[in-house]
């Protein structure tokens, strides 16, 4: 299993409320789950009105797709043109070592 996590940190120059800095936010984070099938929510800066910090994570099997698929959906936030990202970070772990090779018994499934 490899998952990806990443941070971004966004400026929202238009907003001069929370209340419209959560509505755009709300657009970000529903048009990004949409699109891509990703856990994503604000993560920092909450009552900041012009600055949040976005956190989503992606999981999959290989490397290479976890990479390609978050410098997606960073072009995709960016493409939103709602926000400017003003700093990223991304972190793909592999936890392929975490758990032992399953040596079960299967036999006791056979009768199913």
């Amino acid at each position: 299993m490899v998952a990806g996590l990443a941070v971004i940190d966004i400026f929202m120059p238009g907003c001069r409320s929370l209340k419209e800095k959560r509505g755009v936010l709300k657009r970000v984070l529903k048009r990004t789950q949409n699109e891509f099938n990703v856990s994503i929510a604000e993560v920092g800066d909450n009552d900041q009105w012009k600055r949040a910090r976005i956190g989503f994570c992606v999981v999959g099997n290989e490397k290479q797709y976890i990479n390609a698929k978050m410098d997606h959906i960073l072009d995709f936030i960016d493409s939103l043109h709602v926000a400017e990202i003003v700093k990223s970070k991304m972190e793909i772990m592999s936890m392929d070592d975490l758990l032992d090779p399953w040596e079960g018994n299967v036999e006791k499934y056979d009768e199913f």
